[in-house]
């Protein structure tokens, strides 16, 4: 049995601030240290639950953010950026039996610790077939796209809340409680440890692959904090404005939404100006 983690930081022990989750800040360097706890206690706890094999797909910013001597030696790891589905790169490959959203977080524009979509900033809502979409349910529509269900989530309080819509029969593990977008009530990593580790080895036994879901075609919608933004999404082949700081596009699969999502975003962000974005 196979199980991919997917692996961001915001949603990691300890992390409440973007220096937190910034490669290169001092910060950072002692939060990757807590980041990587996560990570190795939810494969820990995989192997626990029966699982064979355990790969880790780094997902946050530059991808090089886990410290992989730190991991158990059974884990393998994904590390770097340019990865055909990104977040869920491994997700398409057809071996995996379940998925762990390690370390989300909640949706821009919504409560939660550094919630956001894909974007930092700029992106002040998603929304997928009309729900507001965190990564998470972005994720696990494709997930769901080739029959992999989501067995895990870690994060904040209000992350769990989320997932416990799009994966209710999801384990979920809170971190930390949300009190601001910058601020949180955090646990110790001995006890995040402990309990990841856990509710790992409980969530294994909702892994197996179901048939794939082919519910195409979707509708995404993305809000931006600038109208000028809307103009360079809309150069996208098949993206639209749909408001005045908004663009909406269909795609008949995940796999293309996503796609072409990751492409909004990508050109969205090179648009963005140091001072007035």
């Amino acid at each position: 049995m196979k199980i991919l983690v997917s692996a961001d930081m915001e949603g990691a022990t300890g992390t409440t601030w973007p220096a937190d989750v910034l490669p290169g800040r001092p910060e950072w360097e002692r939060c990757r240290k807590l980041f990587t706890s996560d990570a190795d206690a939810a494969a820990k706890g995989l192997f626990d639950g029966g699982a064979d094999e355990v790969l880790v797909n780094e997902a946050h910013w530059s991808m090089r953010n886990l410290l992989l001597e730190d991991l158990d030696e059974r884990v393998a790891m994904l590390t770097g950026r340019h990865k055909e589905l990104s977040m869920m790169e491994g997700v398409q490959y057809g071996d995996a039996d379940g998925v762990v959203f390690l370390g989300y977080h909640t949706a821009a524009g919504t409560e939660g610790v550094l919630a956001h979509t894909y974007l930092a900033n700029s992106v002040t809502g998603t929304w997928l077939d009309g729900a507001v979409a965190s990564e998470g349910r972005l994720n696990a529509a494709l997930a769901a796209e080739y029959g992999v269900p989501v067995i895990l989530v870690t994060g904040d309080d209000k992350t769990v809340e989320d997932a416990a819509e799009y994966a209710p029969r999801a384990v979920g593990v809170a971190v930390k409680d949300y009190v601001s977008r910058y601020a949180a009530v955090c646990r110790p990593p001995a006890r995040t440890r402990a309990d990841i580790r856990a509710a790992a080895a409980k969530s294994v036994a909702q892994a197996g692959r179901r048939e794939p879901s082919l519910q195409g075609p979707h509708r995404f919608e993305l809000e931006f904090d600038a109208e000028h933004l809307v103009g360079s999404a809309s150069a996208v082949p098949g993206v639209e404005p749909c408001g005045e700081r908004r663009v909406g596009y269909t795609s008949e699969t995940m796999y293309e939404g996503m796609r072409c999502f990751k492409t909004v975003t990508t050109v969205v962000s090179a648009a963005v100006e140091e001072q007035y974005g």
